[in-house]
């Protein structure tokens, strides 16, 4: 089937732009292209495309979901060593919460600085 579109970005409400995008920049690397009060654009190899847009009056997801406060989706990402990526990513800014239903598996769930969360997995 032919493509209809191309991904342009995926775009996390938040209520500081650049502080968060600051964040992902130092889990997946990549430039910040685009700055404003409103507004931030993170671009890296091969395809990161994430935007951050200010958000007033932002509510985080609930971990566990709830029914009021569903998970809405979430990034997973693939490291090599699980517990030194956990450390690097505690240290600018994660936070890991105490429901962890794949850490048997090979997933762990965080939270960025604004609570949104994301796995860091292994294979």
């Amino acid at each position: 089937m032919a493509a209809i579109a191309r991904l342009r970005a995926v775009v996390l409400d938040c209520p500081d732009p650049r502080a968060l995008a600051e964040f992902y920049r130092g889990l997946l690397g990549g430039e910040i292209t685009y700055a404003d009060d409103e507004w931030v654009s993170l671009r890296g190899e091969p395809d990161l495309k994430l935007s951050f847009q200010r958000a007033d009056g932002y509510q985080p997801p609930a971990w566990p979901p709830r029914d009021d406060r569903p998970q809405q989706f979430h990034i997973d990402v693939t490291v090599d060593d699980v517990d030194e990526a956990e450390r690097q990513i505690l240290a600018i800014g994660a936070g890991k919460p105490e429901h962890q239903p794949g850490e048997d598996e090979n997933w762990r769930v965080y939270l960025d600085p604004v609570g949104h969360p994301f796995c860091l997995c292994w294979d």
